[in-house]
């Protein structure tokens, strides 16, 4: 049994289960470097990958003023984090696991319908 490691991510638990996933930041080798969003899990469909639909907000100049925007981005599930569609998450950037996947999901803030 490997007890989860120390990610650098202030605000995310570590899960209480474990797991022997290499993609996986919190048992496995894979560092978390660079950006660190929130957004809603849009699909899980695939295998240890989910869809996340991450919400901002643009400044348009020549408007002076806001839009929102949004960018749907893949992101690796480690087997040792539960989450279905609906869910808001926190995924972290790290170096390329896939053709696209470049972030991983670290825990989940709340659980959705």
């Amino acid at each position: 049994m490997s007890v989860a490691r120390n990610i650098g991510v202030k605000g995310v638990e570590p899960p209480s289960e474990t797991c022997n996933d290499a993609k996986c930041p919190w048992h496995g080798h894979v560092k978390v470097r660079g950006a660190i969003l929130t957004g809603v899990v849009k699909s899980a469909k695939m295998q240890r990958t989910v869809v996340v639909r991450h919400d901002y907000l643009y400044y348009d100049p020549k408007y002076k003023r806001y839009e929102r925007r949004h960018k749907h981005i893949h992101a690796h599930l480690p087997p040792c984090i539960k989450v279905r569609e609906g869910d808001v998450v926190v995924i972290g950037e790290t170096r390329p696991l896939a053709k696209s996947v470049s972030f991983v999901v670290l825990g989940v803030v709340k659980k959705g319908g």
